[in-house]
Order: C-alpha cells, then structure tokens, then sequence
C-alpha cells in the first residue's frame, strides 16, 4: 500500500539493540523484517525456543491486506468502495479499524475521517491525477464525506451514499502493529518491539541492554535523504504512532499544500504542527489520533490531550519566529530525551 496508505516513516525505530550492554552475558534476539502496506516492517524480539517467525508474520500481514488494502482491487475495503450500499465482513481484520476510527471521528469532532479518500485523491495525494481544485469543486466533494455516512453493523458495514469511500491510511499501518504484537504475545513472548512504518508496539525490556526500548522521533529539519532524531522516548510499554508534514507536500502556484486534508474543509490543513508522537495503549488508537491531531494543530490538541488522559504526546510545532518548539504530556515527559 504505497504512498499514501502511511504516514511515510516520520518515527523511526532507534537501534537500541546496537548499543552496549551492562551485562556480559546477554540473550540472544531474534530480528525479522520484510515489505508491506506500501514500507517496511521490522521486529525484534526475544525466545528462548528460539523461534522463527518471519514465514508467519508475511502470511499474517498478507491476510490484513486483503481485508484492509485500498490498493488491492480484491480487498473488502475496495469491494466497499464499488458497492452502492456495503459488504459483509468476510475476513476479521476490518471491523475493528472502523469502530476505533468511529470512536475518534465523534471525539475529534471530525478531524479523523476516513472518508476522506476523493478529497486525498482530488488534491493530488492519491494515485491518480490531481484535479484543479476550487471551491465548487470541494464543495462537490464534500457532499459525500463524512464518516456518520458509514455504519457498522453486526457483521457488515454499510453506506448511507453509494459515493462514500474508505481510505485506512490514517489507522492501518497502526492496527498492522497491534495485529502483529498480539501473535508475538499468542506465542508466549513477552519482550520485543513491533515497527511497522514507523508504528509500533513495545513490550517487556531490551534484554539485551535490560533497559526500555528506545524509540526515536525524527527531527523536522531532516530531509529525505538525510534524517536525523530530534529526541528518543524510553518506552517502558505500549504503542506509538508519528504523523507529520515534513516531506509530503504539493507545490501549487508556489504555495506549498499539504498531504494533510482537513475533512471539514476539504482543503489541505495549514497549521503550525510539524509531528505529534502519540502513545497509548495500543497502536490503532494512536494512528487514529495522531491523524486527527495533525487536521487540528497544536492549539486544539494540546487542549484536547487535557482531557484524555489515556493518551500521551510529543508535539513539535513552529513558532511566530519560525523556531521549533515542543510539547510533551506530563506521562510521557519524563522518559524523553532530546538532541541539542
């Protein structure tokens, strides 16, 4: 699921396991990584059995995106997309990615939408060409997103306007990650690091280092070819997701737009916020948020952590003066370090 199926790799797994250990006799770990949705994958872990799961981890994630891939035309979610009314679920990976992203269109109040897709597609963002996009047009668009025009039901999901389309960019490299730690924890693991586009799942420690796993969130002023960390989070346990603008964009008469598209207004959003690291207990809650903080800004978010406390976050953001500055729930504060 290239392009825009991920948030392109704005968090990145720092290589904990390539630091010293205090202890000369350390575990051995097990590393395994591959392609898919669009990225890479990358997980290390550690068995005393020894297992290799990589043959498993490749079926596993070839099954998801049958069920959730926009980019294979055989997928529920793109027999979805053709249907004038729905699908029944015939595979168990895309009911859940839609209860959560439903959950967090209401609490969002619409920043997280994952009807989003003719928008993304109208803006350039998607596969096709981009449109000339005016405000007639927009407001054409807009007619039909709207995640209230989708609903679940029992062992279907169906569609208020035969034009709605589903795009499970914002959530599904994130439900990927949590599909893959649970078939670490099924076999009896209890230590390892899920990486999936930058999404992930940690568990246990580093034993290796018997420390936490060490995460590392990408600097704005990287570019593509050189990247660099602006801090690392000691994570004890959990998930986390990154969403950010730094590389993603479109120029258009010499303004710069977004990948970003803010649902409410069908325009690229144009906010201050650079990337939102967000953390919680599981990865598709943070995908799905980390999307929707990146619609809002900082302004809204910060305000809106305030009252989730189930969530914690690193946000860096420009000022008025054009400096970076940062912002970091209480929770999570304590366990970042930054780069000078």
């Amino acid at each position: 699921m290239p392009g825009r199926f991920r948030h392109i790799a704005y968090s990145l797994l720092a290589l904990a396991l390539m630091q010293g250990s205090p202890s000369s006799r350390r575990p051995d770990s097990i590393a395994i990584r591959g392609n898919t949705m669009g990225t890479t994958y990358h997980i290390t872990y550690f068995d005393k059995a020894g297992r290799n799961f990589k043959h498993d981890v490749d079926s596993l994630l070839e099954t998801i995106n049958r069920s959730i891939s926009n980019y294979d035309t055989s997928s529920e979610v793109s027999r979805f997309n053709r249907e004038e009314r729905g699908i029944a679920f015939d595979l168990p990976y895309l009911k859940e990615p839609l209860r959560v992203a439903s959950e967090v269109y209401v609490a969002s109040e619409g920043a997280l939408d994952l009807t989003v897709m003719p928008l993304v597609n109208a803006w350039g963002f998607g596969p096709g060409l981009a449109l000339e996009m005016t405000q007639q047009r927009v407001d054409s668009i807009r007619q039909f997103v709207g995640f209230d025009k989708v609903q679940v039901i029992a062992d279907s999901v169906v569609k208020q306007d035969p034009r709605v389309q589903i795009d499970l960019g914002g959530v599904g490299q994130g439900y990927g990650a949590d599909v893959l730690a649970r078939f670490l924890r099924d076999n009896g693991l209890s230590d390892y690091l899920v990486e999936l586009g930058g999404e992930g799942v940690a568990a246990g420690r580093n034993r290796k280092t018997n420390r936490p796993w060490r995460i590392g969130i990408l600097d704005p002023g990287s570019t593509l070819d050189n990247q660099y960390f602006k801090a690392y989070v000691s994570l004890p346990e959990g998930a986390f997701t990154t969403a950010g603008s730094y590389f993603n964009y479109r120029e258009i008469n010499g303004k710069r737009y977004s990948h970003t598209i803010d649902p409410v207004t069908g325009y690229p959003a144009d906010r201050a916020l650079l990337s939102v690291s967000v953390f919680a207990a599981d990865c598709l809650t943070a995908d799905a948020w980390d999307t929707a903080f990146m619609v809002m800004g900082h302004e809204k978010a910060i305000a809106l952590l305030g009252k989730h406390p189930e969530l914690q976050a690193l946000l860096l953001y420009t000022t008025e003066d054009g400096s970076i500055a940062s912002y970091a729930t209480p929770g999570i504060a304590k366990v970042i370090s930054y780069e000078p």
